[in-house]
């Protein structure tokens, strides 16, 4: 398996873990409207994720290949936080518009984490 397959195996399985415990939060906490806001954006944002990991793959398949250069769906990640926004503004009794917007930013947040986390490891072997 190649490094990256298993940077976006581990980016994926932290981004699920963090959606169950969203998910435990907004099933046993009072604050239901901004858990189920964090849902909502969490669950876009691992969509999101995962159109980069495809769309990443595609593009270094078209470099290798010497093909026609691909973008990487950034209007497809922007439409689909400006969905979650509609959603979240048009159940404003069932989801916090705050709680969209961290979660939506999630992603991002796993993938530094986790690149931080792998180059500190890396870095330790090489000395």
């Amino acid at each position: 398996m190649t490094e990256y397959r298993k940077i976006v195996i581990r980016q994926r399985k932290w981004m699920l873990y963090l959606l169950a415990v969203i998910v435990l939060g907004a099933g046993f906490s009072s604050y239901h409207r901004f858990f189920n806001g964090l849902v909502l954006g969490t669950a876009f944002s691992f969509y999101h994720l995962w159109i980069l990991h495809r769309n990443m793959e595609r593009f270094g398949a078209m470099i290798i290949n010497h093909g026609k250069r691909a973008g990487t769906g950034t209007f497809i990640r922007l439409g689909g936080a400006a969905l979650a926004a509609l959603i979240a503004l048009r159940y404003e009794e069932y989801f916090h518009i705050v709680g969209v917007a961290i979660g939506l930013c999630t992603a991002y947040i796993v993938v530094l984490i986790d690149l931080t986390i792998h180059f500190i490891k890396d870095d330790s072997r090489s000395k």
